[in-house]
């Protein structure tokens, strides 16, 4: 979950190298330099690279080789983008395997030695612990692939590392700093690096806009997987809740979680989604780039925020739709049917994270000694110089004092919001203005990095609550930038329209191309306009 936005809906310096430096190369003040730049082999699409190892344009063994020296070397160095938390140790050994299999002429799958990052919450069988970013979780080595991780493998993909996350999905303290975690430090924006990469994806959004992997997964409860793909210029894809498992993933909500891909293309995301569930669907054969033509498209004006410069790329994206022969339907002044649903929609996750926690936790291995949520609040307390030294653990705290889930106030609130945003909300939108798919903003631009006063947000853009309340697929797609800052178009639709929704965000994505790698600027002033606007005269 992306706390802020929740909350919102409810209540060392680095310099460039030389005046005018290239934004990809900058000096911390300890004087060592980080060259960002990459190169076409890691900065490709899943596509493009899974062609090229088909070709025999490198090997795996070489990819994967590339991109671990590049973690090592700007993910990890000191000022870097500090995005991937544990590399696998075996990675390079499974690239050189999976090399002989397809010299052998034995071909796993389309993902066959293309190397993918997993958010550290989600469990594979590699040498890898499975923390949620959490001192208390960092023996956690359970020898068990989650559903995700088992089908992306059988499809050839490998396993490179697990990428920095918000602690505990962000889903831990009200004063949270996005994409911090004890054990993971603060992922940095690659874009403006003093920039918040969103969370609780955070990792995994800015390792993939970095070229740190082919393609990543991230987890939502609401707005993890779409507010990190939109402060990082890259695609994101949240399914409709149950279409990938949720088997050995540290939760939050049974409800409202799901693991989703986080890739530079639509048509990356739909391969990552083929693997990641268990349908028997092509997503990526339903992509078409014509999908927009005889659609009617919903307009969520209540939804696109107050920041001009958004509405104007907003506008432009509606006009760019418009010219693909999409029918475009105003909609304005619209909220979900219920009331006190900011408060409800707390509430369930609170009491669904304490039940769901308490159960992962005790399948844990014996090296992880919390066992319950109780304990880990006192592993905090006892650990504070790590785990508390920027902010608390009131939500952990809150969680614990929840019931059981079989009180009334939980079924009940549970109907609330199921009627709310789904009857009540996305469906009666479609219905009632005869629309296939709603869009809106992604989110915000994102502010800077603030560790004393927490996440400090400007005022939101986008409706990506309903669909996550409402467990209905959303998918982000890069929709221009604002002072090098990148923003995404949202796809909103019904249950189980999951490649529909690809699809007509595949469309946009084919007319528009707004997608840029970053810029790794030190600062928003490292602009020139900016620096003059900002410099006295």
């Amino acid at each position: 979950m992306k706390l802020s936005i929740f909350k919102l809906m409810t209540t060392g310096s680095i310099v460039c190298i030389l005046a005018a430096c290239s934004p990809a190369k900058v000096k911390h003040t300890d004087q060592t330099t980080i060259d960002f730049e990459t190169t076409q082999e890691l900065s490709s699409s899943i596509p493009v690279i899974a062609t090229n190892l088909k070709n025999g344009t490198y090997t795996s063994e070489k990819l994967v080789g590339d991109y671990i020296k590049r973690i090592k070397t700007v993910d990890h160095a000191k000022g870097g983008i500090q995005s991937v938390l544990t590399l696998n140790p075996d990675a390079i050994e499974i690239a050189r395997e999976l090399d002989q299999m397809r010299a052998n002429g034995k071909i796993l799958g389309p993902f066959h030695g293309v190397p993918v990052l997993l958010k550290d919450n989600i469990e594979t069988k590699d040498n890898m612990p499975t923390t949620a970013g959490a001192l208390a979780l960092k023996d956690n080595m359970t020898g068990r692939d989650s559903p995700l991780a088992a089908g992306l493998r059988a499809q050839g993909a490998i396993i490179l590392g697990k990428t920095n996350l918000s602690q505990w999905a962000n889903f831990r303290s009200e004063q949270s700093l996005s994409g911090w975690s004890a054990l993971g430090g603060q992922t940095k924006n690659p874009h403006i690096l003093d920039r918040n990469p969103c969370g609780s994806s955070s990792g995994s959004g800015a390792a993939i806009a970095a070229s740190m992997g082919a393609g990543a997964v991230g987890t939502e409860t609401n707005g993890s997987i779409i507010c990190p793909s939109n402060a990082n210029g890259i695609v994101g894809f949240k399914p409709t809740v149950g279409l990938v498992s949720q088997q050995y993933i540290v939760p939050i909500s049974s409800t409202q979680d799901t693991a989703g891909p986080m890739t530079k293309t639509v048509t990356g995301a739909a391969m990552m989604l083929g693997a990641m569930d268990d349908q028997d669907i092509d997503y990526v054969a339903a992509l078409d780039a014509n999908s927009l033509s005889g659609t009617r498209i919903g307009v969520l004006r209540f939804a696109e925020g107050s920041n001009p410069d958004i509405i104007e790329r907003f506008n432009q994206s509606i006009k760019d739709i418009g010219a693909k022969g999409a029918t475009i339907v105003e909609i304005k002044d619209e909220k979900p049917d219920g009331e006190n649903l900011g408060q409800k929609s707390y509430d369930l996750l609170k009491y669904e994270f304490k039940a769901t926690l308490n159960e992962y936790l005790a399948s844990t291995p014996d090296t992880v000694t919390t066992r319950t949520l109780g304990e880990v609040i006192a592993f905090n307390k006892n650990n504070a110089d790590i785990e508390l030294a920027l902010f608390g653990q009131d939500i952990l705290e809150m969680s614990e004092a929840m019931g059981p889930l079989t009180e009334d106030d939980f079924i009940q609130g549970k109907k609330d919001l199921m009627a709310a945003y789904r009857a009540g909300g996305i469906d009666r939108l479609l219905l009632e203005y005869n629309v296939d798919v709603l869009i809106a903003p992604s989110g915000p631009v994102a502010g800077r990095t603030d560790p004393i006063n927490g996440d400090v947000w400007p005022s939101w853009a986008g409706a990506g609550s309903w669909a996550a309340i409402a467990g209905y697929p959303h998918l982000t797609v890069p929709m221009g930038h604002i002072h090098a800052m990148p923003i995404g178009l949202s796809f909103m639709g019904g249950k189980g329209k999951d490649a529909e929704i690809l699809s007509y965000g595949f469309a946009y994505e084919q007319a528009t191309n707004h997608r840029k790698d970053p810029g790794y600027l030190p600062t928003a002033e490292a602009q020139a306009d900016i620096e003059e606007a900002m410099t006295r005269r």
